[in-house]
């Protein structure tokens, strides 16, 4: 829990999930902006999209990261920071995310995933599989400048090629 990690308060910049998903991802988005204008947070060097020192993802079984999902127009969002959908294929229906061109921005993104029901999403974004592949969103997860680390326990690592479970 952020509560038990010596971070100042004011550094926590909480979802409000008062309001509709759209209301949600303008108003965090307008947080977000702010923060870059103030130089709170950093602009990356080939954008203007805000460079987190972090972001730290989870891996679903369909292989999307944040609440981004396969087949979903969110994953092509160029524009915005902080997008919303309103139909996600797991529940909670209605999500927020930070957009592609945002996670890829940070200076470092962490990928987490575990047990076997991660596996065949683990070989889909890291192995060479292909072009006739479905483009699932943790494949698109690829720091312009910053960098990548999959941390994965031995049963989401099972269906890895052999040349990537050293990298």
């Amino acid at each position: 829990m952020v509560s038990e990690v010596p971070i100042v308060p004011s550094h926590v910049h909480s979802i409000n999930d008062s309001v509709s998903a759209e209301e949600a991802a303008d108003d965090y988005e307008f947080v977000i902006r702010q923060l870059v204008k103030t130089r709170i947070v950093s602009v990356s060097e080939i954008s203007d999209c805000p460079k987190f020192d972090l972001i730290l993802l989870g891996l679903g079984p369909d292989g999307h990261v944040a609440s981004l999902f396969p087949n979903h127009s969110a994953i092509n969002e160029r524009e915005e920071w902080v997008t919303f959908i309103t139909d996600s294929p797991k529940p909670p229906p209605e999500r927020i995310t930070f957009t592609l061109p945002v996670i890829n921005s940070a200076s470092n993104v962490a990928v987490v995933a575990t047990s076997d029901s991660k596996a065949e999403a683990v070989h889909l974004a890291i192995d060479d599989v292909g072009p006739e592949c479905p483009l699932i969103p943790a494949r698109m997860v690829q720091p312009a400048m910053g960098k990548l680390v999959w941390f994965l326990d031995k049963l989401a690592a099972s269906k890895l090629e052999e040349s990537n479970l050293n990298k």
